[in-house]
């Protein structure tokens, strides 16, 4: 059955629904929800890790690269507390929509080809943040969207997205054959979802003041 997403004109104004496949080759505005989780360091409380996503290599848009914790197309009639739903197709994990703390909307567009197909991506995105205690391993991952989680510090992320640092170490478990293994990756600023930086290190400030609360 095919995935329907209501669609919007620049201005946000509703203009009726599309097929998932028509939005992103016509670049139609639609909304999305992001979910971005956060840990506090086991030897410094106060010093925030960040976890983020590997895409899987089978996504129509941005395939093997790295992005939020978890996130998703809100489907025809759906609100943004669809979040939570997300959360726990993608990683397993379930909370109440109150549990999260809000970082705002933001506005992307961004274009590309993927697999010989080229789609353009209209997104107006509701952000989220949790702080959670789970290990890695408490993870459950969804293989057709996710093939990996990964977690690094914070300050080192802002590093690098403001090119102070170009490359950082993250940890985490990678999807192999069906099983979660654990897994190093060197990761450089062009390893993440292309967005403008400056809304990754506003996220990655946010997500550093949460476990400050």
């Amino acid at each position: 059955m095919a995935e329907m997403f209501d669609v919007y004109d620049e201005r946000g104004n509703w203009t009726g629904t599309a097929e998932r496949k028509e939005v992103h080759a016509k670049g139609l505005w639609h909304h999305t929800v992001h979910c971005w989780l956060v840990r506090r360091d086991e030897k410094v409380p106060d010093r925030a890790k960040v976890l983020f996503q590997q895409r899987s290599e089978s996504k129509d848009t941005n395939p093997g690269c790295f992005d939020i914790t978890a996130a998703g197309h809100l489907e025809a009639g759906e609100s943004p507390e669809a979040v939570v739903r997300e959360l726990e197709e993608e990683l397993g994990v379930r909370v109440a929509f109150e549990e999260l703390a809000e970082f705002g909307i933001i506005r992307e567009q961004e274009s590309g080809v993927v697999h010989g197909v080229p789609y353009i991506d209209a997104e107006v995105s509701h952000v989220y943040g949790l702080v959670t205690s789970l290990s890695m391993a408490d993870f459950r991952l969804q293989e057709e969207e996710v093939s990996g989680i990964y977690e690094a510090d914070v300050e080192e992320l802002i590093s690098l997205m403001e090119e102070s640092v170009k490359e950082i170490t993250a940890h985490g478990l990678e999807l192999r054959e069906g099983k979660l293994q654990d897994s190093v990756k060197k990761i450089t600023r062009s390893s993440f979802v292309s967005r403008d930086y400056g809304t990754y290190i506003s996220i990655f400030r946010f997500l550093r003041e949460l476990v400050k609360l």
